[in-house]
Parts: C-alpha cells; structure tokens; sequence
C-alpha cells in the first residue's frame, strides 16, 4: 500500500483488534487507504516521516487515527499529547478506540485533545459496527 494516501491510521498493539477493525471497514470500502500501526512509537515515526517513514510526504495528513492507549514504548496517551502540541498535526481527528472506561483515562483524553472516546465493545458484531460507523462518520461524512 501506498503510504503517501493513508486515510485511516490504526494504532493498536492487538493485532486481533486491528484485524476486526480492518474487516469491519473492508464491509464499507474503506481499507484501501488504510494502515496498521502496533505502537506509539511507529504512530509518530508515520506522522513525522522518520524511520521506516522517512519517504513519506509528512503533508500528506490521514483524515483520522484509531488510538489505543494501552501500548508498549509509547502510551496513546503519550501520542496524543505530542500530536495535539504540534501546530502541524494538531488537526488531525484522534479516535481513542481502547479497552479501558476508566474515568481518569477518559478525562485525560480529553483533556489532551482527544476527538472522541470509544470503548471497544467485546461482541464480535458491536465492534464492527462501531468501528464501521467511525469509518464512514471520520473519512466520508465528516468535512475537516
């Protein structure tokens, strides 16, 4: 896939997780600008062109992030808070997409600048739609 187009990024360690989002969005034809990141640390290495990233157009913005909290190296607590400071990235919509719904997580996300705040459902057919729903809602109806 062509990173240089990435609509959706994905930053989850569950692969499992990330591979029923990326069947849930495939139903709507949204996985073609799609790409799946394990951890914080490649999230901002993506953004910022660096590392594996360092042929990537950094003016190329996706049009949304999934992202979880709960990672190794980097928190998405961590992420968001880099991304939010950032004058140039800062506009990007973040979807905290995580497990916990533990308040103090919740109003840190928000207060750090988190667009939306979503607890991954556990049935297989919740998750889907939800992640189906913030697909269709972040990459075709939303105008950013």
């Amino acid at each position: 896939m062509d990173n240089h187009e990435v609509e959706i990024l994905i930053v989850d360690d569950s692969v499992d997780d990330a591979e029923l989002a990326i069947r849930a969005l495939r139903k709507h034809h949204l996985t073609s600008k799609l790409i799946h990141l394990t951890d914080g640390v490649e999230a901002l290495d993506f953004l910022y062109g660096t590392g594996r990233f360092s042929e990537r157009n950094i003016d190329i913005k996706p049009k949304v992030i999934f992202l979880d909290l709960k990672m190794p190296r980097l928190s998405g607590l961590q992420v968001l808070e880099k991304i939010k400071a950032d004058p140039n990235l800062r506009s990007i919509p973040i979807v905290i997409l995580t497990s916990s719904a533990e308040d103090p997580d919740v109003k840190k996300s928000y207060a750090l600048g988190a667009n939306s705040y979503i607890v991954k459902p556990v049935e297989f057919e919740n998750f889907a739609k939800t992640i189906s729903d913030l697909g269709l809602y972040w990459v075709v109806i939303n105008k950013g």
